[in-house]
């Protein structure tokens, strides 16, 4: 097969497959059955199918810019050709070899490929943007050693292929000149016109000279201005005073912390997190009829034989373990009773940190509670500060608005009077465009009074025309036929019978079906009967077992809060860590409740009489 046919195979496979219907060994597998290709041309074509899938990416780096900058007179429908190009050239060209790739393209339309593959094979191109792209997608080793070498290896040997299509391209487009018969002059015997007169000019209308527009018109307002070299001022002051206070800040302040402290704080706010539930949704209550109401809990047949067969598994191993026990085998109590003091060693440490976490976190709720208090008395004093400031730019900001709407208003004044004239101009022309207006409504109506007859006419006969069908459909027509149900068709066929002989053959026919599926039932009912049985006797079972089981969880949960609630009181009294946490944290707290009653708002003498006189005329 030649390179041609290759190229076409290469293209059409990839064009016919859809990966939302077939997978891509699916398809392959059928293309290459329906075209009955050649061992070694099948195993081309589906080596380059398979790897411009896997490879696609990177052919879409190189083919969409083109079409986006360079692909003017290129048709989108050859796309598909470029991405087989494209990974012929950087994954195949060392086993292809210069002459089987050289063929390859001079097979395809030399404009196109030439445009291509200059824009392709460019070394400044593919070691600038190129290469970028390509790093987005793979790694940077991949892209260097499996793309770009090979491609560089191979560059003087495509330039020089992009250069002989340069030439093939540039001499098609130098058309042949064609000597030309020269046109002879021969002059047209025609009659001078007279020489035209020269018009009169039309006398040009002498305007008014406009006034210009003010500068001040493009100019920002002088309040803008000042607001911003204000802010500009105010935030160099803060920026100021921001340095003056970190300068001479206290020296026992420390506010970086090491890395082990930012550990330990990033796992004790995780183990925090983890308990609060604050997004989680929240279920109704069930109503206390069905609370205090024990409802069974219905189990299918699957169920109830999975959780029978796991029962008596569970007897084996306690008749197995106690067979042993029999015969001499080892006891684990001593194992289980150390295992339960290590238990309860760790419960005890557990408690006591959680206690001295949640203290810790008390008290830093406290600290922060007290810096907002801070916080919030500076910023009451700075908006003070603003609210004077504000006010004084407004009165200045009015006062020169009042000043330029009485200049606004003098020119409007002074405009008004030379539109007066213009006025009367615009009136004029309106009337006459309302005549002209007028005089095409009366002809549109005069049109459509005609195409409304002629209408009219055509269907008045349309009408007539239906009545005439419908009476020659409407005529009676004799259909009946006489029918004998017990004579035969009379087609000569084997097993010929009548209508009636086949209506009685069925009725014994469904006799039949009916006392088959009578036997299939019982069947099928003593089959359930016996299965109900075995699945009752196998939940008696399961019942008493379950009975056990939650009696002997309730008794070890039982155990266990008692246990937790000794331990924990316990701890509380003989831990001096724990005891002295408390105490800070009591000492933070009245210290907060202190600061907040000196910050609630006392009404001071002006207030209470402005309040007193508002309730006076209320009541008046």
């Amino acid at each position: 097969m030649n390179h041609e046919e290759l190229i076409y195979y290469c293209v059409d496979i990839v064009n016919t497959y859809r990966d939302s219907f077939l997978s891509p060994e699916d398809h392959l597998k059928d293309y290459l059955s329906s075209k009955n290709l050649k061992d070694n041309d099948a195993v081309f074509v589906s080596e380059v199918f398979s790897g411009l899938l896997r490879y696609m990416n990177i052919s879409l780096v190189v083919t969409e810019p083109f079409y986006n900058t360079h692909g003017r007179g290129v048709p989108l429908s050859d796309q598909t050709l470029l991405k087989v190009i494209t990974y012929l050239a950087l994954f195949r060209l060392d086993e292809l070899g210069m002459p089987h790739f050289r063929k390859f393209i001079r097979t395809q339309d030399f404009n196109i490929m030439y445009k291509f593959l200059n824009f392709f094979i460019n070394e400044s191109s593919l070691k600038s943007w190129i290469k970028d792209e390509w790093s987005k997608l793979y790694d940077v080793a991949f892209v260097q050693t499996a793309l770009l070498s090979p491609l560089l290896r191979w560059l003087p040997e495509l330039t020089e292929l992009v250069q002989q299509l340069k030439q093939k391209v540039d001499a098609k487009q130098t058309p042949v000149k064609k000597q030309l018969p020269l046109t002879k002059v021969k002059e047209f015997s025609l009659t001078k016109p007279r020489p035209r007169s020269v018009p009169l000019p039309y006398p040009i209308p002498k305007l008014q000279k406009h006034k210009p527009v003010p500068k001040t018109l493009y100019e920002k307002p002088k309040e803008v201005n000042r607001l911003q070299a204000q802010r500009i001022e105010n935030r160099q002051a803060a920026e100021g005073r921001l340095m003056e206070s970190s300068k001479y800040q206290f020296a026992c302040a420390n506010f970086n912390k090491s890395e082990k402290t930012e550990r330990k704080l990033q796992q004790i706010r995780l183990e925090e997190d983890q308990k609060l539930q604050f997004d989680s949704y929240k279920a109704k209550p069930l109503p206390k009829e069905v609370m205090q109401t024990d409802v069974p809990i219905k189990l299918n047949a699957a169920t109830i034989m999975r959780e029978g067969k796991l029962f008596k598994e569970r007897e084996k191993e306690v008749i197995k373990k106690l067979e042993s026990l029999e015969s001499g085998a080892h006891d684990s109590s001593k194992f289980m009773k150390w295992q339960e003091e290590m238990r309860q060693k760790d419960l005890e440490a557990e408690l006591a940190m959680v206690e001295r976490r949640r203290l810790e976190g008390k008290m830093s709720h406290e600290d922060a509670i007290l810096a907002r208090q801070k916080l919030i008395n500076d910023n009451q004093k700075k908006v003070e500060e603003m609210k004077i400031e504000t006010e004084e730019l407004m009165a200045r900001y009015l006062q020169d608005r009042l000043e330029e709407e009485q200049l606004m208003r003098s020119l409007v004044e002074m405009v008004l009077g030379g539109r007066e004239n213009a006025k009367e101009a615009k009136k004029k022309l309106v009337q006459y465009k309302a005549k002209i207006v007028q005089e095409v409504n009366e002809e549109s109506k005069e049109l459509m009074r005609r195409a409304l007859e002629e209408a009219e006419e055509e269907m008045k006969r349309k009408v007539e025309l239906i009545h005439q069908i419908r009476a020659m459909e409407a005529a009676p027509i004799s259909r009946n036929k006489m029918v004998d149900f017990t004579e035969t068709a009379g087609y000569r066929f084997l097993n010929e019978m009548s209508i009636a002989e086949l209506r009685e053959r069925l009725s014994l026919l469904k006799e039949k079906q009916a006392e088959e599926e009578e036997t299939k039932r019982t069947e099928i009912l003593q089959n359930k009967q016996s299965k109900d049985r075995m699945l009752m006797d196998t939940l008696t079972v399961i019942s008493k077992y379950r009975a056990e089981d939650t009696r002997a969880k309730a008794e070890q949960r039982a155990n266990l809060r008692v246990k937790k609630e000794s331990t924990k009181e316990k701890l509380l009294n003989s831990d001096d860590k724990l005891l002295s946490l408390q105490e800070k944290l009591e000492m933070k707290k009245a210290e907060r409740l202190e600061a907040q009653q000196k910050m609630k708002v006392k009404p001071s003498a002006t207030s209470l009489r402005q309040t007193s006189s508002m309730m006076r005329e209320k009541t008046h």
